[in-house]
């Protein structure tokens, strides 16, 4: 069986969900080259689109993810990674998932608390 990069540009959807408990973490696109990563690495590796390049999660905030199983979708162009989060949270902004905000009462609210000081990661990082 083949992943069917055809549709997107050469991209597949990866939902990344924690694999203790369920939650899902984040989303990110995958060429055939980052799978090949992912699988080869251990690491969970993405395509960026604004920066046209492969990026391995966790490659500067040290916050990686350890892919412990693969799934693919019955079209065969979308996976859903089940993953253990190396450090705090996986967002950018801080937070244990990307998804820590959820709409209610007809505004969106923050329904997580931060897990981590962005600040102080990337500004030692990068």
């Amino acid at each position: 069986m083949n992943l069917d990069f055809t549709k997107l540009d050469g991209l597949i959807p990866a939902v990344v969900q924690d694999e203790s408990d369920g939650e899902v973490l984040m989303v990110g696109f995958m060429n055939e080259e980052s799978f090949d990563k992912t699988i080869e690495t251990g690491k969970v590796t993405f395509f960026s689109r604004s920066r046209n390049e492969l990026w391995t999660k966790g490659g500067t905030s040290g916050h990686y993810l350890l892919a412990k199983e693969i799934r693919v979708d019955c079209d065969n162009d979308t996976l859903l990674i089940k993953a253990e989060a190396l450090g705090p949270g996986v967002c950018h902004n801080g937070f244990r998932s990307c998804f820590y905000r959820r709409f209610e009462n007809g505004a969106w609210q923050q329904s997580a608390e931060r897990a981590y000081d962005p600040g102080k990661v990337y500004e030692s990082k990068g």
